[in-house]
């Protein structure tokens, strides 16, 4: 018989510069242990069991609030308005331009210099039957970070009584806009602290994906997997083609590219991607409404973070497995809308399975 849902707790995490409390909720079920911060939607720890039912931590993260607030690389985060690039932070929508808060080089990453990583939630606990789960709020004010459109979002975390966890977005807006939400954990499934996730093996559900410029803007239409490093539709270790001379990888320092999911936009999750590590068992599967993935390799961990094991960082200790819809495409047509109108809602799914053998 599985175990019942334990009820979400809640305690003090610690507080912002100005005395806003922030709070930790703590989620079990069906195996799965799951911590949350108000600050950022943030899951500062997510912890499954391997092959022998030893638990770890699998998502990298902090001990204190003000490592989050000074340094944080977007941990756990939840990510807002717009998850990834807009090319100059700019794009023009019903023949209005629009200028985006810049905070990477020219461009304009992960909703601007204050996204919603760095906003406080609005959190609510719930149980329904065998799920456990919290209901997070957000407001954005029309014109913050550039954006146009009082943008109402509610994020619902669900652990369900098989172990997975499920984010459902959804957003509403009083302009016409653009949205793109999606959560920033680093994944390394041999524990958090553990080194290199080199010897993961990754599978991705995708002939295709974006290739990009210097700027590490889409540039071009979407290119072919075969023949290439980005080629994860049989599962190999994401250090197999790591080190390929390819004008790409050069470009990311490692793999921070979005991949065409084959499966397009679905109305109902979908499965797309499986990361595996064949030392402790543990397995993760996410499914998708979205029609987009984002695999970012750690490249960027450069030894400077020390993380809630009290190890340092180093570039590609985690991995990224960012649900989606594509980057730029505010100023591609060609790619799937992310066009939010007044009596519309955003709605999208993403679900992880996570198993151990």
């Amino acid at each position: 018989m599985k175990a019942s849902p334990v009820q979400a707790s809640k305690e003090l995490f610690g507080k912002l510069s100005d005395g806003t409390e922030i709070h930790r909720w703590s989620l079990e079920n069906g195996g799965t242990r799951l911590k949350v911060l108000s600050y950022g939607g943030i899951v500062q720890s997510l912890e499954i069991p391997d092959t022998e039912g030893r638990y770890a931590n699998v998502s990298l993260g902090f001990d204190t609030i003000e490592a989050y607030v000074a340094e944080s690389p977007y941990f756990g985060a939840l990510i807002g308005r717009y998850g990834n690039r807009i090319g100059k932070g700019r794009f023009t929508l019903d023949g209005t331009a629009y200028q985006l808060s810049v905070n990477d080089g020219e461009n304009s990453l992960h909703g601007g210099s204050a996204g919603f990583d760095k906003a406080v939630w609005d959190v609510e606990p719930f149980t329904e039957g065998t799920d456990v789960g919290l209901r997070l709020q957000h407001t954005s004010a029309d014109g913050e970070m550039g954006y146009p459109g009082t943008l109402r979002t509610t994020v619902t975390y669900t652990l369900t009584e098989d172990g997975d966890w499920r984010i459902d977005y959804e957003a509403t807006t009083d302009r016409a806009t653009v949205v793109n939400l999606t959560n920033h954990v680093y994944w390394n499934l041999a524990g958090e602290g553990s080194g290199s996730t080199g010897g993961h093996e990754l599978e991705i559900a995708a002939s295709r994906y974006t290739p990009v410029d210097a700027g590490l803007i889409p540039d071009g239409e979407p290119a072919e997997v075969t023949g290439t490093p980005f080629d994860f539709r049989t599962a190999k270790t994401v250090g197999a083609d790591l080190r390929v001379a390819h004008q790409q990888l050069l470009y990311a320092k490692g793999f921070d590219h979005n991949w065409v999911l084959d499966k397009g936009v679905t109305a109902e999750p979908r499965h797309v991607a499986t990361l595996r590590d064949p030392a402790s068992g543990r397995t993760l599967r996410i499914a998708t409404t979205e029609p987009g993935l984002q695999f970012y390799s750690g490249n960027f961990l450069d030894g400077t973070l020390v993380g809630t094991g009290g190890t340092i960082h180093r570039q590609g200790d985690a991995l990224c497995l960012e649900t989606q819809h594509h980057p730029d495409s505010p100023n591609r047509p060609d790619f799937p809308s992310t066009v939010l109108r007044p009596g519309e809602t955003y709605r999208s799914t993403t679900t992880h399975s996570f198993h151990a053998g």
